[in-house]
């Protein structure tokens, strides 16, 4: 018997009223997402693409549609239920890396732990620890983001983002700000996460090199899904890192 779809959405739409105008950023999506697929999603600017994962990460409603996130009609859900789905079901990473700049990196990745409430100060601290090293900073536990590098933080981003053991991983142009060789690095800490765990993962990029290191790319459109197959070719972080130190040599 197949898996039921982890994110189910039916003739999604969302509308904006901006004065005497009005966007419609979505105008009726349908698509499943199984679990443990790596799915980017790729478009020109003002195709949908953040606003559909804006939706999924129940950081905005819908304006009409429906969507399902592990079977659950989370439209439906009034503001603290939806919130409560957001801190323990969703994981996020944005292009800024959003750490607040007095506090460690352990002390950034234990925040949603703060929030969640009822966890333990030695456990919140254990978690982070561990979330940290499966980003490979477990030695920089105790390091301000003003002591860290672009991918380093971006790094210590995700583990915030995995810190409440999230099912659903979303991430938002999570390159956007690193350079070729660190954005390479982080595909591939997704792609561990996404194999090793079984994480689902949907990552907005405008990239078209980003989107082959998942396993299915969705192509929005004004609004709508115009392509949606998987990858057939897949990038790999260990050989493109390989390919990327060749390319260095050589010049």
């Amino acid at each position: 018997m197949s898996a039921a779809p982890l994110i189910s959405v039916r003739a999604l739409t969302k509308t904006y009223d901006l004065g005497e105008t009005q966007v419609r950023a979505l105008r009726g999506v349908t698509l499943d997402i199984m679990p443990s697929e790596f799915v980017t999603l790729t478009g020109p600017s003002g195709s949908g693409k953040s606003t559909f994962l804006h939706l999924i990460g129940c950081l905005d409603r819908p304006s009409s549609g429906e969507y399902l996130l592990a079977g659950q009609h989370v439209a439906a859900l009034d503001t603290r239920r939806l919130a409560g789905v957001r801190n323990r079901q969703i994981g996020f990473v944005f292009q800024g890396f959003n750490l607040l700049p007095r506090t460690t990196a352990l002390e950034n990745v234990e925040l949603p732990l703060l929030y969640a409430g009822g966890v333990p100060a030695r456990e919140r601290r254990e978690r982070a620890a561990a979330a940290l090293a499966a980003v490979g900073l477990g030695d920089r536990v105790r390091h301000h983001p003003n002591q860290l590098s672009g991918g380093q933080q971006q790094r210590v981003a995700i583990a915030r983002a995995l810190v409440n053991r999230p099912r659903l991983l979303l991430a938002d142009e999570p390159t956007g700000n690193l350079d070729t060789r660190t954005s390479i690095e982080v595909m591939g800490i997704f792609q561990r996460l996404n194999e090793s765990q079984g994480l689902t993962i949907v990552l907005v990029t405008h990239e078209a090199d980003m989107a082959e290191y998942g396993t299915r790319t969705i192509a929005f459109r004004d609004g709508l899904v115009r392509s949606d197959v998987p990858v057939v070719r897949r990038r790999t972080a260990a050989h493109e890192l390989e390919r990327v130190a060749g390319d260095a040599e050589a010049a």
